[in-house]
């Protein structure tokens, strides 16, 4: 199967979006934390190169939290302020700080300048449905952006004056226009980031079910009281049973119990899941050092 999504008004955010990092002094990138190599946009990578850059691992409560840990040290050795955080809950006020240290360079050359209290502008980027409005929600204390549970409800970008320290600039969210590694496009379309209308859902269910009996033994058989096996095929059929999904003649509805599977593992009701660890230590600490590892996941 092969995941791809690239909207048109993708192309022309990306364009946007380039015009716009002339204007700003951080760039803030939400991640989800149980994938945050394959949900971090390389395009983004390329096009804030030179700004202060925060690392935020969103959604962090429902990863697995040692694998969280492990990659927050991976990518803060690269330079970057990273926090791990859960949005819907309001972890987010140490954000605040974050973007003042980040920025720390640009504030002492405006005091220089005789420039204070100027308030740093900040982009947050990521990609769809990773929780960019309900973070900023939270960070603001009141809703002034619009959130939903599916990729693509920020159409345009807005600025938001967060407080007397910070203003933000909300941008779509946004994908690459290809996926090298079908790896990478099945993590992001098992957490919701690519509309689950083109996708097989059954696929993703199958895919699921053969990564959590290899890496969260115990997990499927505690929520749906199955006997687990490394066939996803069999698994999958298994859950339809308990969860009695049937068509009308009687048939398992196998698409249903997918449904079901895909939904509590995106909500957390599966547990604390990452989908993919960071690099061991002795390997390279770049992008390339994490595709390496990535090819061991799913």
């Amino acid at each position: 199967m092969q995941y791809q999504w690239y909207p048109g008004h993708m192309t022309k955010a990306r364009r946007q979006m380039q015009e716009d990092l002339k204007l700003i002094d951080a760039v803030i990138e939400l991640v989800d934390a149980r994938i945050p190599y394959s949900s971090k946009n390389p395009d983004i990578q390329t096009m804030a190169a030179n700004k202060s850059r925060v690392l935020l691992l969103n959604k962090a409560d429902l990863a697995d939290p040692g694998k969280t840990a492990a990659w927050r040290a991976y990518y803060e050795a690269q330079g970057y302020f990273v926090v791990p955080v859960n949005s819907k809950t309001g972890s987010v006020k140490v954000v605040n700080s974050i973007i003042t240290q980040a920025c720390r360079e640009k504030i002492e050359r405006d005091r220089r300048r005789g420039i204070l209290n100027r308030p740093l502008r900040a982009m947050i980027v990521g990609i769809p449905n990773v929780g960019k409005s309900t973070f900023i929600n939270a960070f603001a204390g009141k809703a002034i952006a619009k959130t939903g549970n599916k990729p693509g409800v920020t159409k345009g970008k807005q600025w938001i004056r967060l407080n007397k320290s910070v203003e933000l600039l909300d941008t779509p969210g946004i994908l690459w226009p290809k996926f090298e590694d079908q790896a990478v496009g099945l993590r992001i379309a098992l957490i919701g980031s690519i509309n689950d209308e083109i996708l097989v859902t059954t696929e993703l269910g199958f895919e699921l079910c053969r990564f959590l009996t290899a890496e969260y033994p115990g997990a499927a058989a505690a929520k749906y009281g199955v006997e687990e096996c490394e066939d996803g095929n069999k698994l999958l059929a298994r859950i339809a049973e308990k969860r009695a999904c049937r068509k009308s003649g009687g048939e398992l509805d196998i698409e249903k119990a997918a449904s079901f599977l895909l939904d509590d593992f995106r909500n957390g009701r599966l547990g604390p899941i990452s989908l993919e660890s960071a690099p061991r230590a002795e390997q390279k600490k770049t992008p390339a050092g994490a595709k390496e590892q990535e090819k061991k996941q799913l």
